[in-house]
Parts: structure tokens; sequence; C-alpha cells
């Protein structure tokens, strides 16, 4: 074991991190996540593969808050295709899309910052467990800067008259 990570814990890890680089790389060149795009589909499946894989994890004990955020995650990605899918029918379903695509990447923070934070540095992690209070003011601090990337998305697809920007557009 390293880091105290099970086999199927480094998968979980790995997977999560394509997930994580997906999701980034898509919001510099795309500016939002586009599940027509390979890149955009990359983000989708790794970040369903990593709900999977975090089913069989069980760290604090039984099933937990990181499970339900699992399943929150996948209900979050089911609207998200549903609405893409029906964005040529209106406008709204664009806002609604992009809302919950960038809304998935806040929740890859949650445990990514918590299971990272609390295993390192080796032999003195910056945070306790997942209830630490500085743990719970870092994650404050990534839900606003989430809001503010949402706010900036949703405005700049209102100035694109709510058509869904095309991948690379400025």
């Amino acid at each position: 074991m390293i880091l105290g990570l099970t086999l199927l814990g480094a998968i979980h890890t790995l997977i999560s991190l394509v997930a994580v680089g997906a999701g980034i790389w898509a919001f510099v060149r795309d500016k939002a996540v586009v599940p027509d795009t390979s890149l955009g589909k990359t983000y989708v499946w790794a970040t369903v593969l990593t709900c999977l894989t975090g089913f069989g994890i069980f760290r604090h004990g039984g099933f937990g808050a990181p499970h339900a955020l699992g399943i929150i995650t996948l209900l979050v990605l089911a609207l998200a295709t549903f609405a893409w899918r029906r964005k040529p029918h209106g406008a709204a379903w664009a806002y609604v899309a992009t809302a919950c695509y960038s809304l998935t990447f806040f929740f890859h923070m949650i445990p990514g910052f918590t299971e990272t934070f609390t295993r390192l540095p080796v032999g003195a992690p910056l945070f306790s467990g997942p209830d630490d209070p500085a743990l719970q003011k870092v994650i404050g601090v990534v839900f606003v800067v989430f809001l503010a990337g949402l706010t900036w998305q949703l405005v700049r697809l209102h100035k694109a008259r709510g058509i869904y920007p095309t991948p690379g557009a400025a």
C-alpha cells in the first residue's frame, strides 16, 4: 500500500486524475466541458468511472458521504447529458448543461482536497480528517471559485445569445 491506498484506491485515484486533468484542459481550451469533443467525453467517462470505483472504497467505514457524493455526481451528470441533448430545443438547456458539468468538476475537488491533504505530506498531513475546520474553509474557498467560474461561463453563454460556444472559441 502506498499512502494507505488499496489497489482499487490507486486505480480510483488515477482515473480521477484523468477526469480532473481533462476538466481543467476543457475549461482552458473550450471554456466549458463540451461533451461532443474527445476531451469532454474523456472528462465525462472518467468522472463516471471515478464514481463507480469509489463505491468500492470504504476508508471511513461503510456507506458514507463520499458514496452519497458519487451518487449525486452521477445524477448531475445524467441531468447534464439530458440538458445537453435538449439544448437545440431552447437556450435554457445550454445553461443547465453548463452548470451541471461545472458542478461535477467542483464535486471532484471535495474528495480530491480531502483525500490528498489528509495523507500529504507523508507523516504530517495538512488536515486531520474530512471534518477538519481548516479543510472545510479550503472547500469553502474552492466553492466560491466555482461560483465565480460558473457565473463567468453563464454570462459568456448569455452574450452568445444562449448558443453553446464552439470548442476553442474565445
